[in-house]
């Protein structure tokens, strides 16, 4: 299988070349050539595979390069109950109402990133040895992205890690998850602005063709392939836990930011996965709630982007919007490039007229969550269920009962454990309600803290990086 630009001014390039690459040279994002169907007869056998099992049987069809055997090796020494909590890896869990919560935050970091993340660090680990290559990797994250990258990444050879984050913007357990980290390889960046500030920078150096060359630069964000999809995976997990036979068809209700998570969707349901609707959840930043609903994309500025109190969808410019659109136009990379064009100017675009093939052909639904509505809703779950949900999943449920159809199944992709956000979902139930949390992780927010705070300044962090690097 090889891998093209969204522009279509890249070279095609093998799985590990896409995984080592993350930006395409042209500005664009790598995704492959088409997508693998998988016929009912497969998806039954399917069925009954662990999720390690499963996972290698579908990313072996998008990781060609990387002969089977090394791939189950790298596979299974991710997902597993030491590292994942139970044998399960994602449990589906039920509400008293019928929706479905799919647990992906039992990992490292307590957040849905983790599922792709420590499967990119152990392929990063092994293209790298096999090419006896070192790697500088820059990333952006509006909370959960930079933990999971750095708890994959932390101590292992041949790799950097150079974490942005917006300055003062994300929970005290985040930056204390992120900034308590010790390790020589690991390097935190604080950017007084957003995260899509953060995420400029991010792109401006990976379209830096000579510093990217010089530095080996490349990406964990899910602009890298390699993330992608390893979260295609818990999408077939996940309809599987929640039906009993491949004649039903399951809706999945996800929590949005940067549009990777929903996207993983979007090309399971390609493959053939029995999929109805793709629902986004949208904070007040509702760029991609707007887009689903009008076909009218308007991505805002840092200026008019809302901090809100589910931190991690704090987006307003969501990359991998542009994999789903080259889709929608029917793979025209000149028109996808015409299109970033306009949002690198700040007009975006009016797909309108494509709306009915948005929703019949693709699937897509959209809907947006408030704080008041994340704060009615953690409350009314914890005293229907007895469970306690982060605000990012709280909006998913939320979206989900507000659009949910008679008779569909919905399953929503569970985004963090509560823990990471004590502080709202104290202000949800109140202060006496004990918040559970990994007894490694007791006392994170007194450790000592590393990071280094920078002006919103592409030219500045390159010059911090390759002062690090000298």
């Amino acid at each position: 299988m090889k891998y093209i630009s969204t522009r279509g001014q890249t070279a095609p390039k093998s799985f590990s070349q896409a995984l080592m690459a993350g930006l395409a040279d042209d500005g664009g994002l790598l995704l492959p050539q088409s997508y693998p169907h998988i016929d009912a007869f497969t998806l039954h056998d399917w069925r009954s595979l662990s999720y390690a099992e499963l996972a290698l049987q579908i990313i072996s069809l998008f990781a060609t390069d990387i002969p089977k055997a090394d791939l189950q090796t790298i596979i299974s020494k991710t997902y597993t109950a030491d590292v994942f909590g139970s044998d399960e890896i994602t449990p589906l869990r039920t509400l008293h109402d019928g929706v479905n919560i799919q647990a992906l935050s039992n990992g490292p970091t307590l957040a849905f990133k983790d599922m792709a993340m420590q499967l990119l660090g152990n392929l990063f680990e092994y293209v790298l040895g096999r090419e006896n290559r070192y790697l500088n990797i820059i990333g952006a994250t509006s909370g959960d992205t930079g933990s999971a990258a750095e708890y994959a990444l932390r101590g292992k050879d041949r790799v950097n890690v150079f974490m942005l984050s917006p300055f003062g913007k994300m929970s005290d357990f985040q930056r204390a998850q992120m900034y308590s980290l010790q390790d020589g390889n690991i390097f935190n960046i604080a950017i007084k602005g957003m995260f899509d500030d953060c995420q400029d920078i991010v792109k401006a150096l990976q379209n830096d063709h000579a510093f990217k060359a010089n530095y080996h630069l490349s990406t964990v964000n899910s602009i890298n392939w390699g993330r992608i999809v390893a979260q295609v995976v818990y999408y077939f997990k996940g309809y599987f836990a929640a039906t009993n036979s491949n004649e039903q068809k399951v809706s999945f209700c996800v929590p949005s930011g940067n549009f990777g998570n929903v996207l993983a969707g979007h090309i399971a349901r390609s493959m053939g996965l029995p999929i109805h609707r793709l629902i986004v959840a949208t904070n007040e930043n509702d760029v991609l709630n707007e887009f689903f609903n009008t076909g009218h994309y308007r991505p805002r500025d840092a200026a008019h982007t809302f901090v809100t109190s589910s931190p991690s969808m704090d987006i307003s410019k969501a990359s991998n919007f542009e994999r789903f659109v080259y889709d929608l136009l029917d793979h025209d990379g000149a028109k996808v490039q015409q299109l970033w064009q306009q949002v690198a100017t700040g007009s975006g675009f009016d797909l309108s007229p494509l709306l009915d093939k948005i929703h019949s052909q693709y699937g897509f639904a959209a809907g947006k969550s408030t704080h008041t509505d994340r704060l009615h809703t953690i409350a009314q779950v914890y005293a229907e269920d007895g469970e306690l949900i982060d605000p990012h999943t709280a909006d998913g449920v939320k979206v989900a009962r507000q659009l949910r159809e008679a008779g569909e199944i919905i399953v929503c992709l569970e985004t963090a454990q509560p823990a990471k956000f004590a502080q709202t979902i104290h202000e949800a139930v109140g202060d006496n309600v004990k918040i559970p949390r990994p007894d490694n992780l007791a006392g994170l927010e007194d450790l000592p803290q590393r990071v280094t705070i920078m002006d919103n300044d592409a030219a500045a962090v390159r010059e911090f990086i390759e002062a690090q690097l000298k």
